[in-house]
């Protein structure tokens, strides 16, 4: 009986309490990435792997029960992508010294744009945002490239990526709306 209410309850829970989630793991995980790379590069190796990795990880679940009303199938291969990039991000798998794991990640901001411009849940600017970061994260397909436009790429990649986030962490989804959305999907 215990566990009933317990899944009941998850399944009750706000879709601005999953966005908060998603939004405070997504800080997270940058975080920890940020202090890591410049404040203690080579000493958190680990730390600087696992965590923004596990917690990303749980921003992608979280993104994908919000965004399922949108379009479940799209929501899904968003998923995959993510946890696919993930993946390849964790085991540090860069053939050619090409970040595969950025293509993954690319991919999945392009679809969360997308997911995000068609909700009637969350402004559609934030979508536009996250769509650039994905385009952005795509440049790393090419090192030479993304070499000759550093640091500026990765500061308008995070840009594009952290201003849905914040909105995620600050305000949540518009409940009403999703719950129509939901409703009608």
């Amino acid at each position: 009986m215990a566990t009933q209410e317990k899944v009941t309850h998850l399944h009750e829970t706000s879709p601005r309490r999953w966005a908060r989630i998603a939004g405070a793991f997504y800080f997270l995980a940058v975080i920890v990435a940020v202090f890591c790379e410049f404040f203690a590069p080579g000493r958190y190796v680990i730390v600087a792997i696992v965590v923004p990795v596990a917690c990303y990880a749980v921003v992608t679940v979280l993104l994908y029960a919000i965004f399922k009303p949108v379009s479940r199938g799209l929501a899904f291969l968003a998923l995959f992508l993510n946890l696919a990039g993930l993946a390849l991000e964790a085991l540090r798998w860069h053939p050619g010294n090409v970040n595969i794991a950025m293509l993954f990640h690319g991919l999945y901001c392009l679809l969360i744009g997308w997911l995000i411009f068609r909700s009637a849940f969350l402004p559609r600017v934030l979508g536009a945002f996250m769509a650039m970061a994905g385009a952005v994260w795509l440049i790393y397909l090419s090192p030479p490239l993304s070499g000759r436009l550093a640091p500026y790429n990765t500061m308008a990649g995070l840009f594009g990526e952290v201003l849905p986030m914040l909105w995620l962490l600050a305000m949540g989804v518009n409940a009403q709306r999703w719950k129509q959305q939901a409703r009608a999907a």
